[in-house]
């Protein structure tokens, strides 16, 4: 298989390959090398016939989903939506090219920190079916007996492992999807390697920026904010959530963390008590925050049986708060500013274009329903004059809107000056175009006849 894999070029790039498996599991066998440079690999294998085998299964997998979606309605979550992203893991972890671009991401995310690393990938003995990886020193966390270490060794242990699964979700956007003592290897000098990274979740930022509201808005009991989390990750009809019942829910779920004493506070058990919320509101969660829950209430069992003292919110909370604090910067706000001036003025540019469609159709099709009901005609006219208010007051909006935004810009940037003027001739423009506005409204129109 690798003579094929590498196009009969195996004897220049290895010099040697163990035959006996250092480790089997369903997918993938991995076998200990050197290649022609001296350097100490594994070599990962995909077994031959289990792509085959897993295209099949599913297929058979997505087809049940059907079903259950087509039974279980209210179940929480979609089925269909599961299948396909577990269908779609399955085939990046089945596609090394994937598993090897994760890895090499990962590894560089985490090159400052000395307590986490992520093996070199060596892409010149690297294929779809065959991944090459540094062969790390060390011993896997599950191969090792919590009661043979020290204190500080296993309390070590912990906080980095949450230090890197909580860094990639909220800092990153892109986390290793199953950190389980199995995928984690103690080195020598103390610090973590993160092994098998075919399973990787992917975080944008809107969605990041929701899971550090719904973490704070439930260390802090803010049942609002939870509402408002609640609304942005989901399809919920918005006036759902302002009924008694879904704010004395979410009371409840922020209540368990308003004790003194945070110690047996279990975080696998919050996320699952959130979702459990949903579901019996029929509120449906994204696919893509079942594997975020996956790694968190993974890393948590971690923790659990390594120091089951560690109080992984506490000890998070201060990486959540510097989040916070660098998202709301001047220089994170300046550059938001920067995008929402371009994007309004594209709307101004945008409005005078629109309005002229929308009197265009009125112009063409006329409303001609040849009605001589003179309540008619007076609805007509109120028509157009509330289409005449509306228009001119969205230009305004618009104006008023645009002109504070170059006004802020302008007292942010290091050379104020133009921006800040062009702003304010802006209002000034909004200020008498309302004047005139109300004024024409005011005066006796005199009746035209057509």
């Amino acid at each position: 298989m690798l003579e094929k894999e590498f196009l009969g070029k195996k004897r220049e790039l290895f010099q040697s390959i163990e035959e006996t498996p250092l480790a089997t599991a369903s997918i993938a066998q991995v076998h200990r090398a050197r290649l022609y440079d001296g350097s100490k690999i594994v070599l990962k294998i995909i077994r031959p016939g289990n792509k085959k085998l897993i295209e099949e299964d599913m297929a058979l997998f997505e087809t049940l989903a059907q079903i259950v979606d087509q039974y279980f309605s209210n179940l929480g979550y979609s089925a269909r939506a599961v299948a396909k992203e577990f269908s779609r893991q399955l085939s990046q972890e089945t596609n090394f090219i994937n598993e090897g671009q994760s890895t090499e991401r990962l590894g560089k995310y985490f090159t400052d920190d000395p307590q986490i690393h992520f093996p070199k990938v060596y892409w010149e003995a690297t294929t779809r079916n065959v991944l090459a990886l540094e062969e790390i020193q060390g011993e896997m966390l599950a191969s090792l007996n919590p009661e043979e270490l020290t204190k500080a060794q296993r309390r070590s242990i912990v906080a980095n492992g949450t230090n890197a699964v909580f860094k990639q979700c909220l800092e990153f956007g892109l986390f290793h999807a199953d950190p389980h003592p199995g995928n984690i290897i103690l080195r020598k000098d103390g610090s973590l390697c993160f092994i098998d990274c075919g399973m990787v979740g992917r975080l944008d930022k809107r969605t990041t920026d929701q899971l550090i509201n719904l973490v704070t808005g439930i260390i802090d009991g803010d049942s609002e904010k939870l509402r408002r989390v609640v609304i942005e990750l989901t399809d919920v009809d918005p006036a759902l959530t302002t009924t008694r019942d879904f704010y004395i829910e979410l009371q409840h779920l922020t209540s368990q963390l308003q004790s003194d004493n945070l110690d047996n506070f279990n975080i696998s058990e919050m996320l699952s008590d959130f979702f459990t919320m949903l579901q019996r509101f029929k509120i449906r969660c994204p696919s893509d925050l079942l594997l975020l829950t996956k790694a968190l209430t993974t890393i948590e069992g971690v923790a659990e049986q390594f120091d089951p003292s560690f109080d992984v919110i506490n000890h998070v909370r201060p990486m959540i708060e510097k989040v916070i604090v660098t998202r709301y910067s001047m220089k994170a706000i300046h550059k938001r500013f920067g995008r929402s001036i371009v994007q309004y003025l594209e709307l101004l540019e945008e409005i005078p274009g629109g309005l002229h469609d929308i009197l265009e159709r009125f112009r063409r099709d006329r409303f001609t329903f040849n009605l001589e009901l003179k309540r008619i005609e007076h609805l007509a006219s109120h028509i157009d004059t509330s289409s005449r208010i509306m228009g001119m007051s969205m230009i305004i909006a618009a104006l008023i809107v645009g002109s504070s935004i170059l006004i802020l810009a302008d007292r942010i940037s290091q050379q104020p000056g133009f921006i800040g003027t062009l702003g304010l001739l802006g209002l000034a423009f909004a200020g008498v175009s309302t004047a005139g506005f109300i004024v024409s409204f005011l005066l006796p129109k005199a009746k035209v006849d057509d």
